[in-house]
């Protein structure tokens, strides 16, 4: 999908939630259980100029092919498509976080469970982790895009409007 017709989806999204993809309920891991336990973050934001977190299973390898991916919060699903090369399987969600949008990207997945238009929940699985059709070991390619629709790009650079997912997550963390 282009990047102009990506951001057209993403406007067509929010405009049909009234500004919002479901409600501000806070921010979880999308790995392990809520707060990731039993996964690290293998490759963190800004490292190397890279634009997300790869999130790895503590057993090595692929110890962690097949498992669940869930949605780091409530929101709804603008793609969701295998995009073949470094990237493979891809889902984007746009959720509405302290009144604006904001997109988590999920790359590598070896299964997509939702499916474009798709109202998702925060913890709501969305698809497994895989291994870009075996280019990689397994692990999950997460960014947050504080301007959705972004194209893909290359997973590394300088930010255009990338933000830390980390950081993000932990400062939007569920009441509790």
């Amino acid at each position: 999908m282009s990047g102009a017709r990506a951001r057209a989806v993403v406007l067509a999204a929010l405009a049909g939630c009234g500004g919002g993809a479901g409600p501000d309920d806070g921010l979880d891991f999308p790995v392990g259980d809520p707060d990731g336990r039993g996964y690290y973050d293998a490759q963190p934001f800004g490292v190397n100029q890279h634009l997300g977190n790869d999130w790895n299973g503590r057993g090595g390898g692929d110890s962690d092919l097949g498992d669940p991916v869930f949605a780091i919060g409530a929101g709804e699903v603008t793609a969701a498509a295998d995009h073949g090369g470094g990237w493979g399987q891809v889902v984007r969600v746009v959720h509405w976080i302290d009144g604006r949008p904001i997109e988590s990207l999920y790359a590598h997945l070896a299964r997509i469970d939702v499916a474009v238009g798709q109202r998702v929940a925060r913890r709501q699985p969305i698809g497994t982790i895989g291994a870009a059709d075996g280019r990689y070991p397994a692990h999950l390619h997460l960014e947050l895009r504080a301007v959705p629709g972004l194209p893909l790009g290359g997973g590394y650079g300088a930010p255009l409007g990338q933000l830390d997912p980390t950081a993000f997550i932990r400062a939007h963390r569920p009441r509790r």
